[in-house]
């Protein structure tokens, strides 16, 4: 009951007109830039974390929030209208809302998205509340060389679960990892790789890299693909609303991807995309309509889409619980709370309790929100898809130059965004992935302080780091992180070269 008791005082704070505000600005941006094709949650934050620099912790904090919950819906608009997912979750919608609204359907399958990201928003946040306090319990009792194997653990799960690629992967954490040691020493109080700039013995700051990475990176990238023109929208026709027969075919797929979606977002090398995909394979051996997968199956909508939103809320669990992002918003939203003096983890709940639970009932209020702006605001959503990329992208370069400065108004702080955006651009181009770098730089100095203090009571034995049953699983857990997605690979490649070899034959 404790959980319980928690949640409704974190409601009770919650429901303060500023919080309030910052939420609806949070879902309302979050839909918006989740229906723009190729702009994602990750993007959105890290705009706004120079932007909200001088705010109220906790108002950012719920309107980062907000933002991941509407990006997660709001990509399911492009997916369904113009088959073109706003973010990479949303890729099994376009499967089947894509045919419903060519078919004339589109307004029950956006209303189906929209009420089982409800939904399934709303169980999960429930289970985050209720998870989160026995999950710190058990963290209170971690030691350096227990917290130091986590953050391997999150180190290999984040190289080897974004991208095709774990080598690319891992190169991109050792960059993260080598710009961490930039600046004075935590322990010795050495400079290190400052090279005489003033401004970054304070080290480099995560919401430059992050802005840098994710925004100028991705509108350089876009600029330089060119592509063909506009893709036709969708116009929806008919009733928004569901039919009796949708409401029955629809329930248990939201249940069912909830219980999908949750667990996955929750597992460190977990993320959306895996629960949609599972959820769409398990409502298609389990569907009593086999003819319609592949023509617009309702309940190919449904039950990714309530996946997708319930991983949204068990991303936050590692997050919360243990400072692990387990996605690349939930990695921007920990600068979000580093850039405020905060690091998650249990002592988070510990000092500061009232944010934790206000953040957490927030989420259920923005759950609501999403669910009264979307169905009836939907003509507005489906204007923004008219935007010309060219202005789009050309707007997002002016407002992460502007942000940046209006945070860190120096020369050197720009140059440093100008010359990560260029990085950006390059890994974007040659394939590595973004998140791990970020990754890197905010949970390197941390990996690096403890595992510095674990030698330092060990008197610098080794053994030390397996010697703690915890620190010994956790590390054999990342062993296997990484060993088992290579694996994996390999055998898809042997299996596709089999395949073409007997294709020739």
């Amino acid at each position: 009951m404790a959980g319980f008791d928690l949640l409704m005082q974190g409601l009770v704070a919650a429901m303060d007109p500023m919080l309030l505000l910052y939420a609806l600005i949070g879902v309302t941006l979050g839909t918006a830039v989740g229906v723009l094709p190729g702009i994602g949650p990750a993007l959105t934050v890290a705009l706004l974390l120079p932007v909200t620099y001088g705010l109220d912790p906790a108002g950012s904090l719920i309107m980062f929030a907000g933002i991941y919950y509407g990006g997660m819906y709001g990509g399911s608009t492009t997916s369904i209208l113009l088959n073109t997912p706003g973010e990479s979750a949303s890729i099994i919608t376009a499967l089947e809302g894509n045919k419903m609204a060519r078919a004339g359907r589109g307004g029950p399958a956006l209303a189906t998205a929209a009420i089982g990201s409800f939904v399934a928003g709303l169980i999960a946040t429930l289970l985050l509340a209720f998870l989160a306090p026995s999950v710190v319990k058990i963290a209170i009792a971690f030691g350096p060389r227990d917290y130091f194997a986590l953050m391997v653990l999150a180190f290999v799960t984040v190289s080897s679960a974004f991208g095709d690629s774990t080598r690319k992967g891992l190169i991109s954490l050792f960059v993260g990892l080598s710009l961490a040691l930039v600046g004075i020493d935590q322990l010795s109080g050495q400079a290190r790789l400052a090279y005489g700039v003033p401004q970054l013995l304070d080290g480099i700051e995560v919401t430059t890299l992050a802005v840098a990475m994710f925004a100028l990176g991705e509108a350089l990238f876009v600029a330089g693909q060119g592509g063909p023109g506009e893709a036709k929208v969708i116009a929806v026709k008919g009733s928004v609303w569901m039919t009796r027969k949708d409401w029955a075919r629809s329930w248990k797929p939201w249940l069912r991807g909830t219980a999908l979606g949750f667990p996955i977002g929750a597992m460190p090398a977990g993320g959306a995309e895996i629960g949609t995909f599972l959820s769409y394979a398990t409502e298609k051996r389990l569907t009593k309509h086999p003819e319609e997968f592949g023509n617009g199956a309702i309940e190919g909508v449904a039950g990714p889409e309530a996946a997708n939103n319930a991983s949204a809320a068990g991303t936050l669990v590692p997050l919360l619980t243990l400072g692990l992002p387990t996605s690349a918003t939930a990695a921007i939203m920990l600068a979000g709370f580093q850039q405020f003096g905060l690091q998650p983890g249990p002592l988070l709940f510990a000092t500061n309790p009232d944010l934790v639970w206000s953040l957490i009932a927030s989420l259920l209020i923005a759950n609501a929100m999403l669910l009264v702006l979307n169905l009836p605001l939907i003509g507005l959503w489906v204007r923004l898809l008219t935007i010309p990329r060219p202005w789009l992208y050309a707007g997002i370069l002016v407002f992460a130059t502007l942000g940046t400065i209006g945070a860190n108004p120096s020369p050197v702080e720009l140059f440093m965004l100008l010359c990560f955006g260029v990085m950006g651009y390059l890994m974007r181009l040659y394939g590595f992935p973004i998140a791990p770098v970020v990754v890197g730089l905010i949970l390197g100095p941390m990996a690096e302080q403890q595992l510095r203090r674990a030698l330092s009571i060990s008197q610098g034995d080794l053994t030390t780091l397996v010697a703690s049953p915890v620190s010994a699983v956790l590390l054999a857990l990342a062993f296997l992180a990484l060993v088992v997605p290579m694996v994996l690979r390999m055998r898809g490649k042997g299996q596709v070269l089999t395949q073409l070899a007997a294709d020739e034959d």
